[in-house]
């Protein structure tokens, strides 16, 4: 459920505000146990996603770091490279 969460500090370009929320939403979907929240529950979660959305954006935007950026397509790269030596090369689909 939380595969989705992706590191967004330190990158360049920054992260958008749609992968910040994508990373919120994942997160209050794992806390809340359910991928999407039953009508009583609907306003609830909708306000924890905007919570967390904007709690992550002050925290990316507070971070300092002295290292230089990173690569969106270096990084992954490397993250396929991993994959592929864990789980063994994709079959091709027809």
């Amino acid at each position: 459920m939380c595969r989705n969460i992706r590191v967004l500090h330190n990158f360049e370009p920054p992260a958008t505000d749609d992968e910040i929320e994508a990373a919120a939403l994942q997160y209050v979907r794992k806390v809340s146990g359910a991928t999407r929240p039953s009508a009583a529950n609907e306003e609830a979660f909708d306000e924890a996603v905007r919570a967390v959305t904007a709690a992550t954006r002050t925290l990316l935007e507070s971070l300092v770091t002295k290292a230089p950026s990173r690569d969106r397509e270096v990084e992954a790269a490397k993250a396929k490279a991993r994959a592929a030596e864990r789980y063994g090369p994709r079959a091709a689909t027809s």
